[in-house]
């Protein structure tokens, strides 16, 4: 996406130095920006009242500092969980979701306009691509969230990249803004508390086991055979679960890191007992734990949540195999929290 200056959000610290040099800045003054940025949450350049007026008038000559427009905002009723729908600088819109446990808060981030993909049961899947979203408008999507936290005296622990798009399709982004998230100078979002979800780039996630980080990687799986995978995710056409697994079993070689797989429960799809045992028998061994998740149902997809008994009997299973795993209730469900749901109500709304 061409701007015709940058956001500061954008830029990390050494390209915040050289902007500033570029307009006979001395080099320190990018700390001073950098803390108004990730410290102060600024939301305006004026803001940076540290700064001579003269910087500052210079700066929105040669910058622009983007802070998202929030379109619209659900909230449940237990109050736990929040999705708010933002605009971008563009006009394009995300959603971020936050989560609020007894210990954490955690922000689930989008990293891409709408998704290539398309898993059938999703409806970001459902609404296409549109671009990539830069490393600054996915942080941005953190700094939403930890304003509003401040306010109670809060803050952000812990962040997910599971929200719109696939991370590993957009690598050089995503991976920027974790380094920046991760940045003592800034938000200090430790690495174990960030995990990046990908529905099984098999190239990308040998790639990122290279980048010696701590980062948590969640794999979105929902079936072990490839025939079901194949229906329910076209990605499994291109990276089948052989090399999907070959890829997981790298990064846990190189990071010593214990994979999560992501398993939607989708009643009389892939809740059978065939599809455990298959998946008791693809991951035996291997040092990875299993997130059962009851299906988010959207209106582009005709499954439902698995029953109680379908749900049981695969487990039983699991537990027959020694398989550790996770049932996890469905958070949000009453404002229909899974990705890309919000940005598709309100243009349902709006056409």
């Amino acid at each position: 996406m061409p701007q015709k200056i940058p956001n500061l959000l954008d830029l990390d610290h050494s390209q915040l130095e050289s902007l500033l040099e570029s307009v006979g800045q001395p080099r320190y003054r990018a700390d001073q920006i950098w803390q108004w940025l990730y410290k102060q949450l600024a939301t305006e350049v004026q803001d940076m009242t540290s700064l001579p007026k003269a910087l500052r008038a210079k700066l929105e000559e040669v910058a622009v500092l983007h802070t998202p427009r929030v379109l619209a905002t659900q909230e449940s009723l237990t109050g736990e969980t929040r999705k708010d729908l933002l605009e971008m600088r563009d006009g394009e819109q995300v959603e971020v979701v936050l989560m609020r446990y007894i210990q954490r808060r955690t922000v689930c981030v989008s990293t891409q306009v709408g998704c290539a993909i398309g898993c059938r049961f999703c409806a970001t899947g459902q609404m296409g691509f549109q671009r990539n979203l830069s490393s600054g408008e996915i942080v941005a999507q953190v700094l939403h969230f930890e304003r509003a936290l401040r306010t109670q005296g809060r803050r952000v622990t812990n962040i997910v990249f599971m929200g719109m798009g696939e991370p590993l399709l957009n690598y050089n982004n995503t991976l920027a803004a974790i380094t920046r998230l991760m940045d003592p100078a800034g938000l200090q979002i430790g690495q174990r508390r960030m995990t990046l979800s990908t529905v099984g780039i098999s190239t990308a996630i040998r790639r990122f086991a290279k980048e010696k980080l701590q980062v948590n990687l969640a794999v979105s799986l929902h079936a072990a055979t490839d025939e079901l995978r194949s229906e329910l995710m076209p990605v499994d056409q291109r990276h089948d679960l052989d090399a999907l697994f070959a890829a997981v079993q790298e990064y846990i070689n190189r990071t010593n890191r214990e994979v999560t797989f992501e398993w939607a429960l989708i009643d009389g799809v892939n809740d059978t007992p065939e599809q455990a045992a298959a998946l008791a028998a693809r991951i035996a061994g291997m040092l990875v734990h299993v997130n059962l998740i009851p299906l988010n149902p959207t209106d582009g997809y005709p499954g439902q949540p698995s029953s109680e008994e379908h749900v049981e009997a695969f487990t039983d299973i699991l537990d027959r195999r020694h398989i550790p795993y996770t049932l996890r209730l469905r958070r949000g469900g009453d404002i229909q929290a899974g990705c890309g749901q919000l940005r598709a109500r309100i243009h349902r709304q709006s056409t």
